[in-house]
């Protein structure tokens, strides 16, 4: 049986409901406001992309949009399979089972590095900070992407459902320290359906936090606040 990679830390919403997690990937940023960001910051027309965390390659067609190369890594190999199959006639992109911890490529082999809401959540990710400083080549820029829980209707529903998380102010002492820049950006959840809303609520959140939020929420569109951090190297 194929195991996640050594060192991986366990994703409770995609690893254990990967079909739910493709429903939120299709709903979140409709507008595509957070790679407008990125793109503004470092355009990745014919670079090198590497998209950290990938689980299913779902971003992965799109950075190869205009990148010279993507790869994707992910520790899970389950998700690997699923990202190999959904990029598998796409060249230029390739898949690799690994962590942030212990990136399986050399040394400035990167020109641009995506992490969307995968391991980087500060205090604590210090070991993948240092695997960035050596895959991103001179000139680069790497961007994190993750909840901001001080403001918008999913950042209220997440401070109820993970008040023991290191309170925000932590989190920007801890990146601006080392260097990181932090561009906040209202995207949105934006449903077809109700059912999905609450199916991707539901593995979001703990069962009472969503059983409350969803009892109080009309409609199929969820306003979301990220911050969008970058670094360039």
């Amino acid at each position: 049986m194929s195991r996640p990679s050594p060192g991986a830390v366990p994703s409770p919403n995609i690893w254990h409901h990967t079909a739910t997690y493709e429903l939120e990937n299709t709903a979140v940023d409709p507008e595509r406001r957070i790679e407008a960001a990125m793109a503004a910051l470092h355009d990745w027309s014919g670079q090198r992309f590497l998209d950290l965390g990938c689980g299913t390659g779902f971003h992965l067609p799109r950075w190869a949009e205009r990148a010279g190369s993507v790869i994707g890594v992910e520790p899970h190999p389950d998700l690997v399979a699923l990202a190999r199959r959904r990029t598998s006639r796409l060249a230029g992109v390739g898949v690799l089972q690994g962590t942030a911890q212990d990136v399986p490529l050399p040394d400035a082999s990167v020109d641009v590095v995506q992490a969307r809401w995968a391991y980087f959540f500060g205090p604590g990710c210090e070991p993948g900070l240092a695997e960035l400083d050596r895959v991103v080549a001179r000139g680069g820029t790497a961007f994190v992407v993750d909840n901001d829980p001080t403001r918008s209707t999913f950042g209220d529903w997440f401070r109820r459902g993970y008040p023991h998380l290191d309170p925000p102010a932590v989190v920007e002492r801890f990146w601006s320290t080392r260097g990181w820049t932090r561009v906040p950006l209202d995207v949105c959840w934006r449903f077809t359906s109700r059912a999905d809303l609450e199916a991707v609520t539901r593995v979001e959140l703990p069962g009472p936090v969503a059983d409350a939020v969803l009892g109080e929420h009309e409609g199929l569109e969820v306003d979301y606040a990220v911050n969008l951090w970058w670094k360039r190297f």
